[in-house]
């Protein structure tokens, strides 16, 4: 079993994100990166990876999620079920209702990561693929941060392609991040994805060797 090595363990396990007990890569990224993609491929060289947006989506079918919005955001549900294109309406005009949806979720988000860490079988280390690891202060309880990085052009003409937005629809989803190059400079490590998968393979393998 790969084992992270001793120069990259920064944190102890009190200082560590939730208390876990081995060392966490952060992985992350900003749309049309390839972050998915190269957490992928740590799951095929046999490293645990923990993925924030499905613990999220976890959360949200969750009865008590429903309940919750259901008292907060009654125009939200139909027929017992979240309307979530009417969330995403009512958060980015309304603050306020950002802000308490985020509470929320966020405050159960430690027992979905404690829940998917004990699926492991005794790991050595885990990734968290978080695409908000820089926006949310997370890089500062893992111990080693790596971005997957694309420049802004790229993830643009990469988004258009994949959803058939609008140029300005995608750059106004990029807008809601933090540059990916600010992420690449905040970032311990790179993953430069400009070419293809092959490429990208093969840097990821020499960064799997670098560090463990």
């Amino acid at each position: 079993m790969k084992k992270l090595k001793n120069n990259l363990v920064k944190l102890t396990q009190d200082s560590r994100l939730y208390q876990i007990p081995v060392p966490i890569i952060g992985l992350t990224g900003g749309i049309g990166t390839g972050k998915s993609t190269v957490a992928d491929l740590f799951r095929k060289s046999g490293i645990p990876v923990i993925d924030a947006d499905k613990n999220v989506k976890s959360i949200y079918q969750k009865p008590k999620t429903i309940q919750f919005i259901k008292e907060n955001f009654p125009t939200a549900i139909n027929e017992g079920v979240i309307n979530f294109k009417k969330i995403r309406e009512i958060v980015f005009i309304n603050s306020d209702a950002k802000d308490l949806l985020e509470k929320y979720i966020y405050a159960q988000l430690p027992e979905e990561f404690k829940k998917a860490f004990l699926e492991f079988n005794e790991p050595t280390f885990v990734v968290y693929d978080v695409p908000l690891l820089f926006e949310k202060q997370l890089h500062l309880l893992v111990d080693l941060s790596i971005c997957v990085y694309a420049p802004r052009e790229t993830q643009i003409t990469r988004l258009m392609a994949r959803d058939h937005s609008t140029r300005e629809l995608a750059e106004s989803i990029l807008d809601n991040q933090i540059d990916i190059e600010e992420k690449k400079k905040l970032a311990d490590l790179v993953l430069t994805n400009t070419q293809d998968k092959s490429d990208l393979a093969l840097q990821f393998d020499k960064l799997l060797t670098d560090i463990s």
